[in-house]
């Protein structure tokens, strides 16, 4: 490591899990989560020590948005776009392509981005470019598929809803189709910031039925009532963090505005003027108009204002559903997230399925250290991330019949039967829309 890192702190990070025990089956018998973990991922327990020129969470964040991430870990997709039953459109990333050939058992990473993201985001990268490289290379050798939001990384808005926190039907679908086309594979999720919250959420309302054998939330925004009250209640924060978050929201929105028009006599139309009418919106402006109004379906949505979403999408009530092994990482520094739960309080409910771990630096999806030469940076977070996917995957013996519903063909939709919203059809891309082209998005979000 680069000698200078003695100028920042000594690594810290607290490891804490529920005083509920669940026995977590392993290959070598039964062990507390905690103790799943300690012996499937060391690298969580020895800590984290930034960067000696990232010394603090502004700077880690800051260097998240504007660092050049180009020519690192680079990841080669193929996109497959599948219908929804509201006639919306996920599109999903690949890797690697189609036309490299694995085992049809391979594990697959289920990867969920953050706000305004998709696959090609330096944070997803850094995990997919080790996870899907051949063991005989380094790498795990896994498959991973990445589900972009509606709208974003190019895929189309076909239907009047677009995003949120809460959009884990979404997820449900995505996975049904993974599975779908490799039924013999163990899945597991991993989610970035807002994905975190989907990845969550996901896990704690289906419980033993998930299709994802476990998960991992890296900087997950937990209670977005507190956090929108730290973004707004600063200058600082209201100047920078949620200007940044609200406009990209707004850049990504405008340029689906054609597609949006095509839509009469729907409640997205309704508020559409309203939308384009903002200017420089934090990110409870744009909350407020637009994602409490179609981020989701009825009958939750819309609701009458955006505080309402915020209480309605936080993934922290979720976690005593969560029935499988679950780690979060968060950085007590993050400058967006506020409230971290710490399942060893009295303050926090959560099953014995989830451990959260808290490093003292890291920012918001930075965890950048010092690499071999001066002014040089790694990702910390990718050693504990691999560990964490290789133990669910690999470690993790579930009980049989658990993961997964019945599923029936209607309509050339594969779904879940009881749950007409959780289904998906192919389709091709040339039979789409074209996709907005957000430009000036900031990256990292």
């Amino acid at each position: 490591m680069f000698p200078f890192s003695y100028f920042s702190s000594e690594p810290q990070t607290t490891v804490h899990a529920s005083p509920e025990v669940a026995a977590v089956a392993t290959n070598e018998g039964s062990l507390t989560i905690k103790e799943f973990a300690n012996k499937y991922c060391p690298a969580v327990f020895t800590g984290f020590k930034p960067s000696w020129w990232l010394p603090n969470g502004h700077a880690q964040t800051a260097y998240v948005a504007m660092g050049n991430f180009e020519e690192v870990d680079k990841v080669k997709y193929e996109r497959k776009y599948i219908r929804l039953p509201d006639s919306g459109t996920l599109g999903i990333d690949f890797t690697p392509p189609f036309d490299v050939q694995l085992d049809p058992a391979t594990p697959i990473i289920i990867v969920e981005h953050g706000l305004t993201g998709g696959s090609h985001e330096s944070y997803v990268r850094n995990i997919l470019a080790a996870a899907c490289v051949p063991k005989s290379e380094g790498g795990l050798g896994y498959r991973a598929a990445v589900i972009n939001f509606r709208g974003c990384a190019g895929t189309p808005i076909t239907s009047p809803r677009f995003y949120s926190a809460a959009c884990e039907d979404d997820l449900a679908c995505g996975a049904l189709y993974v599975s779908s086309l490799f039924p013999e594979a163990k899945m597991v999720g991993i989610g970035f910031s807002l994905g975190a919250s989907v990845v969550t959420r996901y896990l704690g309302n289906e419980g033993t039925k998930s299709r994802l054998a476990g998960g991992l939330a890296l900087a997950c925004p937990w209670n977005l009532v507190a956090n929108s009250e730290r973004l707004e209640g600063n200058w600082f924060s209201r100047r920078v963090y949620s200007s940044a978050m609200g406009g990209n929201l707004l850049r990504l929105y405008k340029s689906h505005a054609h597609s949006i028009e095509t839509f009469e006599g729907s409640h997205a139309l309704k508020i559409h003027s309203k939308v384009l009418s903002l200017e420089s919106p934090k990110l409870i402006d744009i909350d407020h108009v637009l994602v409490s109004q179609t981020g989701g379906a009825s009958p939750n949505w819309p609701f009458p204002s955006a505080l309402e979403y915020y209480r309605h999408a936080s993934s922290d009530g979720v976690l005593p559903g969560i029935k499988v092994p679950y780690m979060a990482i968060n950085a007590e520094d993050d400058p967006i997230v506020r409230l971290i739960p710490r399942p060893d309080e009295e303050s926090t409910k959560a099953s014995g399925w989830v451990v959260v771990a808290i490093t003292k630096g890291g920012g918001h999806l930075g965890w950048f250290e010092d690499g071999e030469k001066r002014g040089e940076t790694q990702k910390w977070i990718r050693k504990p991330a691999l560990q964490w996917l290789r133990a669910v995957v690999e470690e993790f013996v579930r009980e049989k019949g658990q993961g997964g519903r019945p599923t029936e063909v209607v309509d050339g939709f594969t779904r879940e039967i009881g749950r007409p919203e959780v289904g998906f059809k192919e389709v091709d891309a040339k039979d789409l829309p074209q996709g907005g082209k957000a430009a000036g998005l900031t990256q990292g979000l």
